[in-house]
């Protein structure tokens, strides 16, 4: 690929601060808190199934269904399936984005696009069959074969139509977790294609308004969600109904959180974690592992206060290190490597003075 099809580089304002992403794109600073706050949640739920590979050999899931524990009834009922829809959703707004950028300065943007899943799909593999066999990078690239980059020729009705056909389908059908990813993604794309992410950090009474409307809703469905046994036949509907409403409303609430004094401890908090997404995902399984064989014993009987414990100990050296890196580097390092690969040229990592 010739040089002038790269994207340019972002130019730094200050210490730790970029006004553009690594594509040159002006930087939406609320999708990399949103980022940084999933990929909390996501390690939450994943911890147990994560250390569940050096107890059993029990194969695990990404999307872990609550048990009957006392975590059902505490962590459970905020974290399980709450963070992964933000994730997804964030996944196709990240994917359009790009190939928005892409499209004005790459003579075949798609193709750059396909590269981008193939070796997203190849890091995904490596993950699930070196690590922990519930690596949801895996489903993401797929999918996004299967479903995201086909949906680029796709006028943005199309898309916003198949999305609300795809997360309303699942659930229906009493299906919740990976079923719901390609909905999700679709929607992120919809809402990038419609210019919502770009208004993100301008409206105040939408996501209020919102807020209102998913907590609404969200109190009925967790209560049928609690209500309803595990083997009842609608108990995935109510179990994927509250997390995708509970999700609605932590994504309003925070962004209307950044429209107040909040915002700089919540950029400062979430943001670095956000913008190394990947590296933080990937070394958050080996963090887990170590964790789990120095604090022994099997997963299934630790308590909520000990999923905090091990989440807070491998979130706080990421934080710090992120925080760190991203002072001196424009991108984490599996980032950086998977722009490499994406535009097919080496790309500066270091800023510039």
């Amino acid at each position: 690929m010739p040089p002038e099809t790269l994207p340019p580089t972002p130019e730094a304002t200050g210490p730790g601060h970029t006004t553009t992403t690594s594509s040159g794109r002006p930087r939406v600073a609320a999708l990399d808190v949103l980022r940084g706050f999933a990929l909390c949640g996501i390690l939450l739920a994943n911890v147990k199934p994560i250390a569940h590979m050096i107890h059993t050999t029990q194969v695990t899931r990404s999307v872990v269904v609550a048990g009957e524990d006392d975590a059902w009834l505490g962590l459970g009922l905020f974290v399980d399936q709450r963070f992964f829809p933000i994730f997804s959703v964030l996944f196709g707004v990240g994917f359009s984005l790009l190939l928005d950028f892409a499209g004005r300065h790459a003579p075949r943007p798609r193709v750059l696009l396909l590269r981008r899943l193939l070796v997203l799909l190849a890091v995904g593999l490596a993950h699930m069959f070196l690590l922990w066999r519930g690596d949801i990078l895996t489903i993401y690239a797929v999918v996004g074969l299967v479903v995201l980059l086909p949906s680029t020729w796709l006028p943005r009705r199309a898309v916003a139509g198949l999305a609300a056909v795809l997360v309303a389908t699942p659930l229906i059908l009493d299906s919740n977790g990976v079923p719901l990813v390609p909905g999700l993604f679709l929607l992120g794309s919809a809402l990038t294609r419609y210019g919502v992410i770009d208004r993100t950090e301008h409206s105040v009474r939408v996501p209020a308004a919102l807020a209102l409307l998913f907590a609404a809703g969200a109190v009925p469905a967790v209560w049928l969600q609690v209500e309803t046994e595990a083997g009842d036949p609608y108990f995935n509907t109510w179990f994927g109904l509250a997390g995708l409403l509970m999700a609605g409303v932590y994504v309003c609430v925070l962004l209307l959180l950044l429209r107040t004094p909040l915002r700089q401890a919540l950029r400062k908090v979430f943001a670095p974690l956000g913008r190394m997404a990947l590296t933080n995902y990937l070394s958050a399984t080996l963090l887990v592992l170590v964790a789990a064989r120095l604090v022994g014993s099997s997963p299934d009987g630790w308590s909520s206060a000990t999923v905090l414990l091990i989440a807070g100990a491998v979130l706080v050296p990421q934080w710090l290190v992120s925080t760190l890196w991203l002072r001196r580097y424009r991108q984490g390092p599996l980032e950086w490597l998977w722009r490499w690969a994406t535009w097919a040229h080496r790309p500066p990592l270091r800023r510039a003075p």
